[in-house]
Protein backbone atom coordinates (compact mmCIF):
# COMPACT_ATOMS: atom_id res chain seq x y z
CA UNK A 1 0.00 0.00 0.00
CA UNK A 2 1.46 3.06 -0.92
CA UNK A 3 2.41 5.92 1.52
CA UNK A 4 0.35 8.85 1.94
CA UNK A 5 2.70 12.53 0.95
CA UNK A 6 1.40 13.54 4.65
CA UNK A 7 2.69 10.02 5.94
CA UNK A 8 6.35 10.83 4.38
CA UNK A 9 6.11 13.80 5.16
CA UNK A 10 5.66 12.59 9.06
CA UNK A 11 8.78 9.94 9.03
CA UNK A 12 10.99 11.90 7.44
CA UNK A 13 10.76 15.10 9.76
CA UNK A 14 11.31 12.17 12.30
CA UNK A 15 14.28 10.58 10.81
CA UNK A 16 15.57 14.88 10.34
CA UNK A 17 14.94 15.64 13.70
CA UNK A 18 16.78 12.34 14.89
CA UNK A 19 19.74 12.66 12.90
CA UNK A 20 20.23 16.26 13.86
CA UNK A 21 19.77 15.16 17.92
CA UNK A 22 22.51 12.79 17.20
CA UNK A 23 24.72 15.06 15.09
CA UNK A 24 24.52 17.54 17.88
CA UNK A 25 25.17 15.42 20.30
CA UNK A 26 28.56 13.94 18.99
CA UNK A 27 29.24 17.83 18.01
CA UNK A 28 28.39 18.50 21.94
CA UNK A 29 30.99 15.67 23.57
CA UNK A 30 33.65 16.67 20.94
CA UNK A 31 33.86 20.30 22.51
CA UNK A 32 32.93 19.40 26.27
CA UNK A 33 29.45 20.26 25.84
CA UNK A 34 26.65 18.81 27.30
CA UNK A 35 23.37 18.97 25.06
CA UNK A 36 21.68 21.57 27.04
CA UNK A 37 24.86 23.79 26.61
CA UNK A 38 25.10 23.16 23.00
CA UNK A 39 21.55 24.08 22.53
CA UNK A 40 22.13 27.77 24.71
CA UNK A 41 24.62 28.31 21.39
CA UNK A 42 22.48 27.44 18.74
CA UNK A 43 19.64 29.70 20.29
CA UNK A 44 22.04 32.48 20.97
CA UNK A 45 23.53 32.22 17.43
CA UNK A 46 19.47 32.31 16.27
CA UNK A 47 18.09 34.86 18.22
CA UNK A 48 21.61 36.92 19.03
CA UNK A 49 22.33 37.94 22.94
CA UNK A 50 19.35 36.94 25.75
CA UNK A 51 18.81 37.39 28.67
CA UNK A 52 19.24 34.72 31.73
CA UNK A 53 15.34 35.03 31.51
CA UNK A 54 14.78 35.12 28.10
CA UNK A 55 17.10 31.68 27.48
CA UNK A 56 14.70 30.19 30.50
CA UNK A 57 11.79 31.14 28.64
CA UNK A 58 13.18 29.64 25.26
CA UNK A 59 14.46 26.61 26.68
CA UNK A 60 12.06 25.56 29.11
CA UNK A 61 14.73 25.51 31.97
CA UNK A 62 14.97 26.90 35.90
CA UNK A 63 16.50 30.03 36.10
CA UNK A 64 19.05 27.78 38.43
CA UNK A 65 19.39 25.10 35.41
CA UNK A 66 20.18 28.29 33.12
CA UNK A 67 22.89 29.30 35.85
CA UNK A 68 24.65 25.98 35.94
CA UNK A 69 24.53 26.37 31.73
CA UNK A 70 25.66 29.85 31.24
CA UNK A 71 28.45 29.05 34.09
CA UNK A 72 30.02 25.97 31.97
CA UNK A 73 29.85 28.01 28.83
CA UNK A 74 31.21 31.02 30.11
CA UNK A 75 34.26 28.48 31.47
CA UNK A 76 34.55 26.96 28.06
CA UNK A 77 34.53 30.84 26.46
CA UNK A 78 31.55 30.46 24.29
CA UNK A 79 29.58 33.49 26.21
CA UNK A 80 30.40 35.94 28.81
CA UNK A 81 27.79 37.91 30.52
CA UNK A 82 27.50 41.51 29.72
CA UNK A 83 25.26 44.54 31.64
CA UNK A 84 22.09 45.47 29.15
CA UNK A 85 22.85 48.56 27.85
CA UNK A 86 19.37 49.71 28.66
CA UNK A 87 19.12 48.17 31.99
CA UNK A 88 21.98 47.91 34.11
CA UNK A 89 20.36 45.69 36.27
CA UNK A 90 20.01 43.37 33.54
CA UNK A 91 22.15 40.99 32.09
CA UNK A 92 22.98 40.12 28.67
CA UNK A 93 24.46 37.02 27.59
CA UNK A 94 26.67 37.16 24.23
CA UNK A 95 27.70 34.39 22.21
CA UNK A 96 31.54 34.76 21.08
CA UNK A 97 30.94 34.49 17.42
CA UNK A 98 34.70 33.78 16.69
CA UNK A 99 34.92 31.22 18.98
CA UNK A 100 31.93 29.30 17.51
CA UNK A 101 33.16 30.22 13.90
CA UNK A 102 36.79 29.00 15.07
CA UNK A 103 35.45 25.71 17.24
CA UNK A 104 32.03 24.90 15.96
CA UNK A 105 31.44 26.04 12.51
CA UNK A 106 33.75 22.88 10.83
CA UNK A 107 31.91 20.73 12.91
CA UNK A 108 28.70 21.45 10.78
CA UNK A 109 29.98 22.12 7.85
CA UNK A 110 29.69 19.04 6.38
CA UNK A 111 25.54 19.42 7.62
CA UNK A 112 25.27 22.88 6.41
CA UNK A 113 26.67 21.50 2.63
CA UNK A 114 24.13 18.98 2.68
CA UNK A 115 21.09 21.18 3.43
CA UNK A 116 22.67 23.68 0.66
CA UNK A 117 22.06 20.79 -2.16
CA UNK A 118 19.09 19.96 -0.80
CA UNK A 119 17.59 23.78 -1.47
CA UNK A 120 19.17 24.12 -4.20
CA UNK A 121 17.73 21.16 -5.74
CA UNK A 122 14.09 22.90 -5.01
CA UNK A 123 12.40 25.38 -7.50
CA UNK A 124 11.87 28.92 -6.03
CA UNK A 125 7.93 28.01 -5.22
CA UNK A 126 9.41 24.54 -3.89
CA UNK A 127 11.60 26.71 -1.17
CA UNK A 128 9.17 28.83 -0.31
CA UNK A 129 6.65 26.25 0.46
CA UNK A 130 9.33 23.84 2.87
CA UNK A 131 9.97 27.83 4.48
CA UNK A 132 6.65 28.06 5.41
CA UNK A 133 6.00 24.50 6.28
CA UNK A 134 9.30 25.03 8.53
CA UNK A 135 8.20 27.78 9.89
CA UNK A 136 4.66 26.75 11.31
CA UNK A 137 6.32 24.39 13.10
CA UNK A 138 8.47 26.64 14.79
CA UNK A 139 5.78 29.36 15.26
CA UNK A 140 8.10 32.06 12.93
CA UNK A 141 5.56 32.25 10.02
CA UNK A 142 7.58 34.71 8.06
Amino acid sequence: MATSAAEQIFVRLRRLIAAVILHNDRVAQQTGMSMSESQFVHLLDLHGPMTPSELSARSGLTSGSVTGVLDRLEALEFVRRERHPDDRRKVLVVLDGERVARQLAPLFAEQGARTQRAIDALSASEQRAVAKFLGLLTDDPE
